[in-house]
């Protein structure tokens, strides 16, 4: 037999994120202070995520390029989408009609 489920508790809303507010145009003196101002943190990706991006990054004339020179991720992606287009046109030529 099986056992009711319970309700979990539900968190609560997110809350709205509010884009900062533009500050009026700086003058040349005032940017180098602002710029001292912003935090920045180094940031560094592994190299698995760098090769993400950079797959997700690259031109169609870059993803023929490394299929020509034999890549297989990009064969597979070319191949993908040549199949896509295919079916697209086949469905456009010849729509099907149901008749209920």
């Amino acid at each position: 037999m099986s056992s009711p489920v319970s309700s979990a508790p539900q968190a609560p809303p997110p809350q709205p994120v509010q884009a900062p507010e533009r500050a009026p145009a700086a003058t040349p003196q005032a940017a180098p202070a602002e710029a001292a101002a912003v935090p920045s943190d180094p940031v560094q990706l592994s190299s698995a995520a760098q090769a993400a991006l950079r797959e997700a990054t690259e031109t169609p004339a870059q993803t023929a390029k490394e299929a020509g020179a034999g890549d297989h991720q990009a064969k597979a992606l070319l191949a993908k989408q040549a199949a896509a287009k295919a079916a697209a046109e086949a469905v456009t030529e010849h729509p099907t009609h149901v008749v209920a």
